[in-house]
C-alpha cells in the first residue's frame, strides 16, 4: 500500500481528535448553531459565501437547509452567495473583492445570518461580506482555519478548525461543522424528525 494514503488519513483523524478536544471551538460551533435557530425561529435568513472548494461548503450548506438533510421538512430560507452572473456582472463592473458584498447589499437584512467561509481566514472578499453584513446588522459566523484571523477577529462567532499546514485538512473540518450546524438547527426546529 502506499504510505501517502495512511498518512493522510492519520492526519485527517489527528485535526478531528484536535478539534474534539478544542473547548473553545465546541463552544463555537453550539453558539453558531444557536444563531441560525435564532435567525430562523424569527423570519430572518441565512446566507453563505466563500471561494473555490469554500464556495461548494458554501453552498452544500444552503442547499441542505432549503432542500433536505436527512429527513423531509419544511424549507428553509438559506442562499449561497454563488450565481454566475452575479458574480461576473460585479466582478467586472466592482471587482472580485465585492461580489459577496453587493449580493448582502441587495438581499439581505438585520436580523440575517450569513456564514463567511475562508480558511485563511483573511480572504478580501469575504472580508467585505464581514463588513457589509455587519453594517447591515447581520449576525456573523465565520469558519476559520487559523487562529487570529483577521476575519475571525470580526466576526460575532468565530469557529476556528486548524486542520494542519495546508486548507484541505481544514476544508475536512469545515464540512464536519457545517453538517453539525444543520443537525442542530434540524434538532431545534424540527425535533420530530430525530425522536
Amino acid at each position: 500500500m502506499k504510505p501517502h494514503i495512511v498518512a493522510t488519513l492519520t492526519e485527517a483523524r489527528s485535526a478531528l481528535d484536535a478539534l474534539l478536544s478544542n473547548p473553545q471551538a465546541l463552544s463555537a460551533i453550539e453558539a453558531a448553531g444557536d444563531a441560525l435557530v435564532n435567525a430562523f425561529n424569527n423570519g430572518r435568513r441565512v446566507f453563505s459565501c466563500g471561494n473555490g472548494g469554500s464556495m461548494c461548503d458554501a453552498m452544500h450548506f444552503a442547499e441542505e437547509l432549503s432542500g433536505r438533510y436527512r429527513n423531509d421538512r419544511r424549507a428553509l430560507p438559506a442562499a449561497s452567495i454563488s450565481d454566475p452572473s452575479h458574480i461576473s456582472c460585479v466582478g467586472n463592473d466592482y471587482g472580485y473583492e465585492a461580489i459577496f458584498s453587493r449580493y448582502l447589499e441587495a438581499h439581505a437584512g438585520a436580523g440575517d445570518v450569513l456564514l463567511a467561509i475562508s480558511t485563511s481566514g483573511t480572504s478580501k472578499n469575504i472580508l467585505a461580506a464581514v463588513n457589509a453584513a455587519k453594517a447591515r446588522g447581520m449576525v456573523v459566523v465565520s469558519l476559520t482555519g487559523r487562529p487570529g484571523s483577521v476575519i475571525g477577529g470580526l466576526a460575532d462567532i468565530d469557529v476556528c478548525t486548524p486542520g494542519g499546514q495546508y486548507a484541505d485538512r481544514v476544508q475536512e473540518l469545515h464540512i464536519k461543522v457545517i453538517h453539525i450546524l444543520i443537525e442542530s438547527v434540524e434538532r431545534a426546529l424540527f425535533p420530530a424528525n430525530y425522536a
